[in-house]
């Protein structure tokens, strides 16, 4: 049964392969995105030496690590879900030998390791060929952050996934998705790093799953998170990654008996 789902893995890694053109695109304007950040920040800091308990260095490597981070985390599984909920071919998925769910994530992290080696690593390099991006130089930051951006993965998954099934509930939930890809872009850090936020807003931001996703990684590359630090950031992943399980079961179960289909 494992080697079912690993096939899930490879199958969808060939298919996003055979649309690898589109990639290299996204890569320059991943590429343009850091820009725009680059000479933004670089204007607001201007002599200063430190806002948010970013210098201005740190801040340039948070920009450019996070926005190629988001490009193996990212994924459309919400969106994927919800459209076989609508068109009736989930029916077909739920009677084959295989928990729907789980090959959801496995053709995430298929699509997730084809970002990883054909996107994030190509595009990182271009950012540091543009900007001034400086990498660590301790072994135990390199090992955290990707560690840490495996985790990543598995939230924004979980959060994909609990969207998308929302559809069986209310039958169009594109507003939803839409509503969630900003909620999830502003406070994860990837917009704005949550220490810049107003302290109530930064406040509400830590008891919220999203800074798992992109601060808190982020802050580890920089180094702006060491030692035991790195320790207590990852259980606050880990403590996400199992609070959002509760929720994606109970949601998978209810949806289950409410099945109906629409087209198909």
């Amino acid at each position: 049964m494992l080697s079912v789902y690993t096939d899930f893995i490879r199958i969808r890694f060939l298919t996003m392969l055979a649309y690898r053109v589109n990639y290299y695109t996204g890569i320059l304007i991943y590429s343009m995105n850091i820009g725009v950040y680059y000479f933004t920040y670089k204007a607001i800091y201007g002599d200063a030496g430190s806002i948010g308990g970013f210098s201005a260095a740190q801040m340039t490597t948070y920009v450019a690590v996070s926005w190629m981070a988001r490009a193996f985390y990212f994924n459309n599984l919400d969106r994927e879900i919800s459209t076989e909920i609508r068109d009736g071919s989930i029916a077909i998925q739920m009677i084959r030998p295989y928990n729907y769910v789980l090959v959801k994530v496995m053709q995430g992290l298929g699509e997730g390791m084809f970002r990883f080696l054909l996107f994030m690593i190509p595009g990182m390099a271009i950012a540091m060929l543009l900007f001034p991006v400086t990498l660590p130089t301790d072994p135990v930051a390199w090992i955290s952050f990707l560690v840490m951006l495996f985790f990543s993965f598995l939230i924004n998954t979980q959060i994909n996934i609990i969207t998308g099934l929302t559809a069986f509930f209310v039958e169009n939930n594109e507003g939803m998705m839409r509503m969630k890809r900003v909620v999830v872009d502003l406070f994860s850090g990837l917009i704005l790093p949550i220490s810049l936020f107003p302290g109530w807003l930064a406040t509400f931001a830590q008891w919220l799953p999203f800074q798992a996703i992109t601060y808190l990684p982020g802050s580890v590359f920089t180094g702006r998170v060491k030692g035991v630090g790195i320790w207590n950031v990852l259980g606050i992943q880990i403590i996400w990654l199992v609070v959002l399980l509760v929720p994606m079961i109970i949601i998978w179960r209810l949806a289950r008996r409410r099945l109906f289909v629409q087209g198909g």
